[in-house]
């Protein structure tokens, strides 16, 4: 019986010892992640993040977390993006840099990062950010009203305006025709402000015929917002096309007194 009761004893302090044993973590915050690109605009909103190589998780951005690692580790920051402004499906941006920092992990103590990136050096683009004298842009030929280019200070951007008996306004990319498939990631970015919903989508242009591929209807904003349209899907499947167009729609609606859609860094990044 004394042995029993003295294992009982020994079980429960050890019990207590393991329960006693409390991991503190560190903690990191990171308020944003900046694009280290100039002017170029972006709307990172989460902080994809590793700690040598295994992922600790996707937090949106501020973020303040805890981490239970002790000593020198190797933090790894990727920019994370809403795809097609969808607050569920959210990726890390396949052509942004990682930023990485060898941290002290300290228990109970914050870390603050402050990461940047930039695009890759191995990204080609179409480009129109209205800075030039001339646009990269058409005008379909079911536009009733032309593209306007105007000026607020030092920005440059385009403008459709819809009123009275103006009905559609369209405008595209030039062909392209170097766009990878298979899977490879393209992407449309987009800054715009406007009053009414617009459509943007993909001409696909194969030898004997054009196919019209409606992507996303993208509601109003009152400001500036930034937008990155996911067209890999799009893109992959148009096997065997010559070349392809991304367009930007925008259809009158009588319920305003006039259409507004305003749009500048318009870039087909892949």
């Amino acid at each position: 019986m004394k042995k029993i009761k003295y294992l009982l004893i020994v079980l429960v302090l050890s019990s207590c010892q393991k329960e006693d044993k409390v991991d503190i973590p560190t903690y990191l915050k990171i308020d944003n992640i900046a694009l280290d690109e100039g002017n170029t605009t972006s709307n990172i909103t989460d902080a994809w993040v590793y700690v040598n190589d295994q992922l600790q998780g996707v937090y949106e951005l501020p973020a303040k977390f805890p981490v239970l690692e002790e000593e020198i580790q190797t933090v790894r920051i990727k920019a994370g993006i809403k795809i097609n402004g969808i607050a569920s499906s959210r990726t890390a941006y396949p052509f942004y840099t990682s930023y990485f920092q060898d941290i002290t992990f300290t228990p109970n103590e914050t870390k603050t990062i402050t990461p940047t990136v930039s695009y890759l050096d191995s990204i080609d683009l179409f480009l129109e950010d209205f800075e030039g004298t001339g646009i990269n842009l058409e005008i379909s030929a079911i536009s009733d009203t032309t593209l306007l280019k105007l000026v607020d200070g030092d920005n440059h951007y385009g403008a459709g305006i819809l009123s009275d008996s103006l009905f559609i306004f369209e405008i595209s990319t030039d062909e392209l025709k170097d766009l990878p498939q298979a899977g490879s990631p393209v992407f449309l970015e987009l800054d715009y402000k406007s009053n009414t919903q617009f459509l943007v989508g993909v001409y696909v242009n194969y030898p004997q015929s054009v196919i019209q591929k409606d992507l996303l209807w993208i509601n109003p904003k009152e400001e500036w917002n930034k937008i990155y349209i996911n067209l890999t899907t799009t893109i992959s499947e148009g096997i065997n096309a010559s070349s392809f167009k991304v367009f930007i729609g925008m259809k009158r609606d009588f319920e305003l007194e006039k259409n507004e859609l305003y749009f500048d860094n318009l870039k087909v990044v892949y």
